[in-house]
């Protein structure tokens, strides 16, 4: 079929070689005009510029501006990078990869999906939640992808059991569900790229001559001098303040009531919790405004997922599980990961484990891999029983609930309104 695709289009290649190759001599051209000219004898100096190559040029035009020469290469590419697996095309641009590894003689089974974003121009990677109207929820990842048009979900950042309230966080088209925990590292997803970094929260509470310090949004509250802001995605009632505090509900930047009890969220508001010592002062005149912002800044970013630990950074392995808090996920498990190449190919990854057949694998196992097949930027995922890959209408690992089990949030690729 590939064959028989690049015959068909044999002379629209031709034309557009044609046309890189005047592009290329237009590049010689200028290159020559603008190098110095020597004084004493009015000769142009011959270009010699390091590491410029006619061919490496040619298709690097080539590779952006026609898609049947970008497609191709990223057919050389996956199949080289993955030689002994079974490879398979979900989509243009997308590539499901089914693969064995083996660790001191034992297997583990690989799951990965490798995207060219350019060629995959109608899918769009974001989070999703398994209910957009309340934090608080659990679906299957099969649930979560068909109700968000996704042809590819990995299961995404950790979640609370008992609740399903995402524990990190999470922005889903430029609106912050909820904070970061623990200094931990998040994956920021831009129109034109991604980052990794650790993220922190930058929020406060003005009113009444006063400023307080807000130290999370809708995540489970950990120290009773915390100030949290509560959004009516965390569910119809805010929880009780904590022992001396209040809470203070706010519907178009003005306080609306004051309780210890648990409050009522406004569908147009919010509900601010914390001590009283703290929050009494903006009670005065009454008026409000929350502020939010995050470290780094991230102009521009679009969505934003957290996990951890770090796998690659800078295209360095590089685990840091005890600064993120995250000592009790160590050992050989069932793990999934996101992660970056320097072309901005996105691959998301699970590994199968606690098994004979698979056994998993260890967070700097994992980090290794992810290097291994081009990633410069990588973050570990949710794991253990939560790890669960779909790729067009089917769970395609083997989790250990048959389907996976109901997640708070995934991972997707989706497709677009354009599309």
């Amino acid at each position: 079929m590939d064959t028989l695709f690049y015959d068909e289009n044999y002379e629209l290649r031709r034309l557009t070689e044609a046309a890189v190759n005047i592009s290329i001599i237009g590049v010689l051209v200028l290159c020559q005009a603008l190098l110095p000219i020597h004084a004493s004898n009015l000769k142009v100096a011959k270009v010699t510029a390091p590491g410029f190559d006619k061919l490496q040029l040619k298709q690097k035009i080539l590779n952006e501006i026609s898609p049947e020469v970008r497609q191709k290469n990223f057919d050389d590419l996956i199949r080289t990078k993955y030689p002994k697996a079974v490879i398979s095309n979900v989509t243009d641009g997308v590539k499901h990869i089914k693969l064995t590894k083996y660790y001191n003689g034992r297997p583990v089974r690989i799951n990965v999906v490798e995207v060219d974003m350019k060629l995959a121009e109608n899918l769009e990677l974001t989070p999703a939640l398994s209910s957009t109207s309340n934090l608080k929820s659990r679906r299957t990842i099969s649930n979560i992808a068909k109700n968000n048009n996704a042809v590819v979900a990995l299961n995404g950042t950790y979640f609370k059991p008992q609740t399903g309230v995402p524990l990190g966080t999470l922005m889903i088209n430029e609106k912050l569900y909820t904070g970061p925990i623990y200094d931990r590292v998040a994956m920021g997803i831009f129109d034109d790229g991604f980052d990794i970094a650790r993220v922190q929260l930058n929020a406060s509470i003005s009113g009444s001559g006063k400023t307080v310090k807000v130290d999370n949004i809708n995540q489970p509250r950990m120290l009773s001098t915390h100030v949290l802001i509560y959004t009516p995605e965390w569910g119809k009632y805010s929880p009780a303040a904590p022992k001396y505090g209040v809470g203070l509900q706010v519907i178009d930047n003005k306080i609306t009531k004051a309780s210890a009890n648990a409050i009522e969220i406004p569908q147009d508001g919010f509900v601010i919790s914390g001590p009283k010592s703290m929050l009494y002062a903006l009670l005065d005149k009454k008026d409000v405004k929350l502020s939010i912002s995050t470290t780094p800044e991230w102009k521009g970013v679009k969505h934003i997922i957290s996990g951890g630990p770090y796998l690659v950074k800078d295209g360095e392995v590089y685990v840091d599980m005890t600064a993120q808090k995250l000592g009790a996920i160590g050992g050989r498990n069932p793990r999934s990961a996101v992660g970056y190449t320097a072309d901005n190919n996105i691959i998301l990854v699970a590994v199968d484990g606690r098994e004979g057949s698979s056994i998993g694998m260890t967070l700097m196992e994992l980090a290794n891999f992810m290097q291994s097949i081009g990633c410069v930027g990588a973050i570990n995922l949710d794991g253990g029983g939560s790890t669960v890959m779909y790729v067009n209408g089917k769970v395609v690992n083997k989790p250990q609930m048959t389907g996976g089990i109901p997640l708070s949030n995934a991972i997707i690729l989706a497709k677009t309104e354009k599309s």
